[in-house]
Order: structure tokens, then sequence, then C-alpha cells
């Protein structure tokens, strides 16, 4: 039942859980999976809030957005992405990262609604709030505003689609599904096509001006295990500016719970205690995403790529990422 009379406020947003298939039928609903911040629009007694998924303030970084959601009505709460576009008008979290260095245009996608005009229709499904979405909220609002909508095509197809252009994924979400804060209940569901996920950096291998390769890893209770290494992704300016980062979190110790390793490895991407001694340990606090092709039988990353520094999200939280 909606609840009336609901002070807008900030509700943690609700998660999706990781599919390597996502499922087919009428009750599903498809989106792209957008590579940016998830955020929450918030007016309350007239003035407008965007917070972050972890209720930190994005208004002071994204002013134009909070400035075009002037019209929302009052007592609103709703839910969707930050995203900026890279030159061939894909999705880019590393664009939207360097946000503000360069005159890049960025966009919120509106995907869902929580509370409108003081009523609360969380325990509503998602496509009476969807409709709500549109009718009611949408047709008030001009860009950077946009509706992420529904893919009307079948799994098969959209999966080649997003293949053929280069896209991260597709998200599916049951159509009767309530609204259910900080739970990842299955009723929202997220398939990547090319694979990615976070990582936690715990070291790097030096260089003569900076860095030569990132180490990396993942939290598995409450340890940081070693994953890979990779030196792609970065140009000289990003090097520069990622070392500023590095440095202060110097440290003698090795983050990694399972190092030293005892061979190298098929794919050379072993770290052994010989190989150790050429690398410089970090305190495991920055995040980054990556690219890969693939996780290998013991574990290790290959082919992978920086794609940007994360800052929405707690180095414990990330794990390796199965299903």
């Amino acid at each position: 039942m909606a609840r009336d009379n609901f002070k807008a406020r900030f509700v943690e947003p609700m998660l999706l859980q990781r599919k390597e298939r996502l499922p087919e039928g009428v009750d599903w609903l498809y989106e792209i999976k957008l590579d940016g911040y998830r955020a929450l629009v918030i007016k309350n007694d007239s003035r407008v809030a965007l917070r972050s998924r972890n209720d930190n303030d994005f208004s002071l970084r994204y002013p134009t957005i909070v400035k075009s959601l002037a019209a929302l009505p009052d007592e609103t709460v709703i839910d969707g992405e930050v995203v900026a576009f890279d030159e061939t008008g894909k999705p880019s979290f590393n664009v939207l990262q360097n946000y503000g260095s360069s005159p890049t245009a960025i966009f919120y996608y509106a995907f869902d609604v929580l509370v409108l005009r003081g009523r609360d229709v969380m325990s509503e499904p998602l496509v009476a709030r969807r409709a709500l979405l549109e009718n009611r909220i949408l047709p008030k609002l001009r860009d950077p505003i946009r509706y992420s909508r529904e893919l009307k095509a079948s799994l098969p197809d959209l999966i080649v689609s997003v293949k053929a252009q280069g896209l991260e994924g597709l998200v599916a979400k049951r159509r009767s599904g309530v609204y259910e804060p900080g739970q990842r209940s299955g009723s929202w569901q997220k398939m990547r096509v090319n694979q990615g996920q976070e990582f936690v950096i715990g070291g790097y291998t030096p260089s003569d001006r900076n860095f030569d390769a990132l180490i990396i890893g993942y939290y598995e209770e409450g340890k940081l295990f070693y994953a890979g290494r990779t030196r792609n992704g970065f140009t000289p300016p990003l090097r520069v500016e990622l070392m500023k980062r590095l440095r202060p979190l110097r440290t003698e110790t090795c983050p990694f719970a399972n190092l030293p390793e005892k061979r190298p490895g098929r794919w050379g991407q072993g770290l052994t205690a010989t190989k150790m001694k050429e690398c410089r340990w970090l305190k495991p606090a920055l995040i980054g995403q990556f690219e890969f092709v693939e996780w290998t039988a013991d574990l290790h990353l290959r082919h992978t790529r920086f794609i940007a520094l994360r800052d929405d999200k707690t180095a414990t939280d990330v794990q390796r990422e199965t299903a």
C-alpha cells in the first residue's frame, strides 16, 4: 500500500544482482546498463539535492543537473544515474570521472520514482512506478534529464546489439517488483556483455618516471586477495595524476593475504617472492574500474585494462564477481 504524507528523504538504493544470464519472458523488462554514478534526486521543502548511493552530496559536483531538476514536484524522490558520453556516443565512466577538466556534457537518466508529492509509492509494482515517472514527472523536465527507457526487443537480439555497439551490458527488472531499499533480492539483475569490475589497488611496480603496472585484488572474508597486474589503459598524463594518489598510500607491508605465490603461472600473472621484491605496496584504499578477458583457473586476470578510479565505493565491498 502506498503511504501519504511521506517526507522526501534519502532512501538506500535498491541493488542489482550480477548474473551471467538474464531471465527472459513477459515478466521482465530490459534497460541498458549505464556506466555512471548511481544517484538519488530528493526534492524536499522546495530544495533539490543530488545524493550518491552512499548518501554523499553530488549537488556541488553536478550543479547543472540540480538546476535542471527545479521543476520536479516537491516532496519527491527519484532514482537514476549520472552519465557522461565519450566521443563515440557511448556511456563512459572515465569521461564522467574527469568531468570538470573538460567541456563534457553530463546527463541524469531517471529510471524509478520512490516518492511522489509526499506519497510513498515503493510498494507499488515497477510498471506502475515507471508510469508515474513517465506521465507525471518527466514531462516537466528537459535535458540534461533523460529517461532510461525499456528496450523493446528479445534478450538474444539485445545482447547482439549491445556487443556490436561496445556497450557495458544489460539490466533486467521484474515488472511486478516493489522497490526494496538496500536489498539485492534478484528482482533487479545485471549482466555484463564485456567483462569488467572494480578492483582494489594494493601496489604497483615502479618505472623511471612513476609506475609501470598496478597490482590489484579483491576482498574475500575480510582479506585482500591478489588477482593480477595491469599496465594497459594509461596515458602519460594519467600516470602522473595517478601517482599523486598512490604516493601518500605507500606502506612497507604487502596487503595481499595470498602472496607470495609459488609459481608465476601459465600467463605470468603469478607473484612469486622473487617478483615481489620489485613491488611497492599501498594501503588498500583506492578502487579502480578494470576490463579483462577472463579469469584463469588459478584466479588470475587475463588481459586487464584500467578504465578509471572509483570514489563511490568502499574498498572492503569489492569482491570477485562470479555470477
